[in-house]
């Protein structure tokens, strides 16, 4: 973790009643430094909140915006709940693979797109629907989905 993170962490303390109230703040800085929160950058923010190891990974494990290994420099995030997968979510992901060359979850041989599922993504009006980099892409087919990712850099 670079000395400038750890400044930053240490300045969020004050700002909360416990200290361990600034741990998702300071997730969000170590992993915008390199793009994900490995087990040693676990040990150090456990370090400096006064926490175990597997406190802080409790955490990272469970909210799905932390990344615990490199990700591919787009993330694409296929909604998989009941009422996208109505209207061939489920499918549609299979066939991204497919087109990618990867399983959901992995990252392309170039490091240009993580594929994941998202259980919701809240947009039931407009199934199916993806998650490209934060914005929503809505009403998908797999010739628009397609067309999204490969214009993806």
């Amino acid at each position: 973790m670079l000395p400038e993170i750890r400044e930053q962490i240490e300045a969020l303390f004050p700002r909360y009643p416990e200290r361990r109230g600034a741990l998702l703040p300071a997730i969000y800085l170590v992993q915008a430094e390199k793009g994900y929160v490995d087990e040693q950058d676990a040990r150090v923010l456990a370090e400096l909140f006064d926490l175990k190891p597997v406190d802080v990974w409790e955490v990272l494990s469970f909210y799905n915006m932390f990344y615990t290994t490199p990700q591919g420099r787009h993330h694409v995030h296929v909604c998989t709940n009941l009422p996208c997968s109505l209207r061939g979510s489920r499918s549609l992901l299979k066939s991204l693979e497919s087109h990618l060359g990867i399983r959901c979850g992995q990252t392309t041989s170039d490091g240009r797109i993580t594929l994941m599922h998202e259980e919701c993504l809240g947009s039931c009006g407009t199934a199916p629907v993806m998650r490209v980099d934060g914005e929503y892409v809505e009403n998908l087919n797999l010739d628009e989905a397609k067309r999204v990712l490969d214009g993806l850099g």
